[in-house]
């Protein structure tokens, strides 16, 4: 089943205003339990975890900047 642009929408920003947050506090503390890598595998690890997170909410993002299809 897919969703609405409405639901879409919805989800999209709840992602953006809670899940991210959420998101970044729990890769900056689990990072934050080893003892600090070199400088350029501290920048890919942040790297990789910048990208990643968007990957599974692909989906749901998509067409979202567009007008709504349905009005």
């Amino acid at each position: 089943m897919a969703l609405s642009y409405k639901a879409r929408r919805r989800w999209s920003l709840f992602a953006l205003l809670v899940g991210l947050p959420a998101y970044i506090i729990v890769a900056v503390s689990v990072i934050g339990l080893f003892d600090r890598p070199p400088f350029w595998l501290e920048l890919v690890i942040y790297v990789f975890l910048g990208v990643i997170w968007a990957f599974p909410l692909k989906a749901i993002f998509k067409g979202i900047g567009q007008a709504d299809p349905d009005a």
